[in-house]
């Protein structure tokens, strides 16, 4: 049978399934925890699969692409930040006061890692300057955010231990795909012939991560902590943020002459915020104070992006293959 042209592609259609059931059967207690670890684990696993896939000299060539950085940090520290600001005229009077403060903490956040790079695997983008900008930004972003929570919102924090971020970050991703890189004289070949495998282990983080995204949500209860109108408004917002930082990343990549592949990366690494690293940042820079409210942008707005991206992702999948992505087949 046909396909009707009006249905999405069956990886859309999966994450709305899945935001559904997170919605009427979240992950609780015990298995909240089982779940956590085999997100982790898929995690890991993804990065060590990078690692296995891609070789030294173009990693080498990802983190030496330091124009492709350059923008990317820009987006993601600069840019949010100062739309935050001037949106303010819109923004307030649409959700408040209170989740425009939400508002202003989402802009000051650095990038995901996971999603990002999957995403930019997904599209055929280049993931070697995917993985070194997300984790640069990931890791940055732990000196970074607090320094502009400050300016934003002048709020200080009680501190924090920037060496257990930092190690956490390293053990979930860097020790994984550094594996990958040392298993790949003798695994490499075959992931290249299999890649197949690590489309599906792309996708399956992904939806992983929604879920567990959605059930936190759920379980705490903070959809019912504002008015419906302001959580409306508060949809309408993340939307017109996230399609003006799109816009912006996808006209500065053709202005500065991008090739397409490093487009797709600036795309999905600078139009992210990440959740993991928002929510702990929270608990230690918003003490004392109503954290719900103020995490529930960052929560909208992560669910949007993913959604967003998995549609823009899937449409760049589509597109014929390059010489460069033949010639990388034939040799991985």
């Amino acid at each position: 049978m046909t396909r009707p042209r009006f249905l999405p592609d069956n990886f859309t259609l999966t994450l709305i399934g899945v935001v559904l059931l997170a919605s009427f059967l979240p992950a609780s207690g015990q298995v909240a925890v089982g779940f956590g670890w085999l997100t982790n684990i898929a995690i890991a696993l993804l990065f060590f699969l990078h690692g296995a896939k891609l070789s030294r000299e173009s990693i080498i060539a990802g983190a030496g692409h330091w124009r492709l950085h350059l923008l990317v940090f820009g987006l993601t520290f600069v840019l949010f930040p100062l739309l935050g600001l001037a949106l303010k005229p819109l923004l307030s009077p649409l959700v408040g006061d209170k989740l425009y403060m939400g508002m202003l903490y989402l802009c000051a956040l650095p990038a995901t890692v996971q999603s990002a790079i999957a995403f930019t695997s997904l599209a055929r983008g280049n993931i070697p300057a995917a993985i070194c900008s997300a984790a640069a930004s990931s890791l940055f972003g732990i000196f970074l955010t607090p320094l502009l929570v400050t300016l934003l919102l002048n709020v200080h924090g009680d501190g924090g231990s920037t060496l257990d971020a930092i190690l956490k970050i390293s053990v979930q991703l860097l020790l994984p795909f550094i594996a990958g890189q040392i298993a790949r004289r003798w695994i490499g070949a075959w992931v290249g012939r299999n890649k197949n495998w690590l489309k599906f282990v792309d996708q399956g983080s992904i939806l992983l991560v929604v879920y567990g995204a959605f059930s936190e949500a759920v379980n705490e209860g903070i959809w019912h902590q504002i008015p419906v109108v302001d959580l409306l408004g508060l949809v309408v917002v993340c939307c017109i943020l996230l399609a003006l930082v799109l816009l912006a990343s996808t006209l500065l990549g053709k202005v500065f002459g991008f090739s397409q592949e490093d487009r797709i990366t600036i795309l999905f690494c600078g139009s992210k915020k990440s959740l993991a690293t928002g929510v702990p940042m929270a608990q230690v820079l918003f003490a004392g104070s109503t954290i719900g409210v103020l995490i529930l942008p960052l929560m909208l707005f992560h669910q949007i992006q993913l959604m967003v991206c998995a549609v823009l992702a899937q449409r760049y999948a589509k597109r014929p293959e390059s010489v460069p992505e033949l010639m990388a087949q034939v040799d991985p």
